[in-house]
């Protein structure tokens, strides 16, 4: 049993040593080589990546590599992980795929329907195309996914692995649908997240196609390697406007990133928490600015040291919330200077969101 699992990337990565992880350059024939294989050759929908995502390499392997017994996809910083936490061997894979079609991510349950979540940072109507499309072309998944839509679940990430039949029959399936969809979709108004369409979209597609051919499915962590060099990109700037004190540029700066990729603050993105940090330092800059003519970027300066400061003012704020604050965190908590009043208050603002299981925009 052959097993080949293609690491889609766009950026300069360090592949896992295992010759079974194949790094596959997506979008490579608008982009500066990499140094890997590329989805350029051959027949080919490169030039679509700001469309498909890692869809271009989806298709690539698709007409021009579909050779593996398994064949399986994730990511430059995604990876299908075992309950150890590590990624995945051939001899595992090869004894999980002996019971199972397909093996992917967990099935994520959504807070409201998906239909809901994808319109709030996505064009509605471009789902109501999908469906019409899929009832004109495959009418046997149409209430399956009239049903779907408007509940909860969905796959992500288009990380899985499957046999070569069942990738093959999965590929012409998807891309018929999704390359009259974009025939049928205006894309006029959409910014570069929104145009990003298909690898959005696909990713319930998974779930409609697993769910109405009833695949028996291997559901698996994912594991994340390092942070998106977006969001190192995004703190490295914030930092240089955090050293200036002009956390107003700093407001502005992530605003508008943010308008451009509102998945910056997911989890799969800011695995660090950081860049909500952030958020809370420019508020709390803010604010103390208002009310007394400084700022605690006035006592410290470098992002790390601003990082770590804030880490402590939360523990110490939810510690004295708990009733539990140690004597050196009340001291700290009672310094003006490093815990200001709004700050512990903002702190605990944010504390008592989380607890309720909502957030603040």
């Amino acid at each position: 049993m052959s097993i080949e699992i293609y690491t889609i990337t766009h950026k300069p990565f360090t592949p896992p040593n295992d010759p079974m992880y194949i790094p596959l350059h997506v979008g490579r024939a608008i982009s500066n080589n990499l140094g890997f294989l590329g989805d350029d050759t051959g027949d080919s929908i490169s030039k679509e990546n700001p469309y498909f995502c890692e869809l271009t390499g989806m298709y690539w392997i698709w007409k021009n590599r579909c050779r593996a017994d398994y064949i399986g996809m994730c990511h430059y910083r995604r990876y299908l992980i075992n309950e150890k936490g590590r990624l995945f061997t051939q001899d595992e894979l090869q004894d999980i795929l002996k019971k199972y079609d397909i093996v992917t991510t967990k099935l994520l349950t959504l807070t409201c329907s998906y239909e809901q979540g994808f319109s709030e940072n996505h064009h509605g109507k471009d789902l109501k195309t999908t469906a019409r499309v899929i009832q004109e072309k495959y009418p046997e998944y149409y209430e399956t996914y009239q049903k779907l839509v408007t509940g909860p679940h969905t796959y992500f990430g288009n990380i899985f692995i499957t046999s070569r039949e069942l990738f093959s029959d999965y590929c012409q399936w998807l891309f018929d649908i999704l390359f009259e969809v974009k025939t049928d979709t205006d894309f006029t108004g959409y910014n570069s997240y929104q145009k990003r369409l298909f690898g959005f979209l696909s990713e319930f597609l998974q779930t409609l196609w697993i769910q109405k051919n009833g695949l028996s499915t291997c559901e698996c962590m994912v594991g994340m390697s390092g942070e998106k060099y977006e969001t190192r990109q995004l703190k490295e700037k914030l930092g240089t406007f955090f050293a200036a004190r002009d956390y107003e540029g700093a407001k502005q700066y992530f605003l508008d990133c943010y308008r451009k990729r509102p998945d910056v603050l997911m989890e799969a993105s800011d695995i660090t928490g950081e860049l909500r940090l952030c958020m809370q330092i420019i508020s709390t800059c803010s604010f103390e600015d208002e009310a007394t003519g400084t700022c605690i970027l006035d006592y410290i300066k470098d992002y790390q040291g601003l990082i770590s400061h804030f880490h402590r003012l939360n523990q110490a704020t939810a510690h004295d919330l708990a009733g539990k604050a140690s004597p050196k965190e009340k001291l700290f908590l009672s310094d003006k200077n490093l815990a200001s009043p709004q700050a512990v208050t903002i702190a605990k603002m944010l504390l008592e969101e989380k607890s309720r299981g909502t957030s603040v925009k």
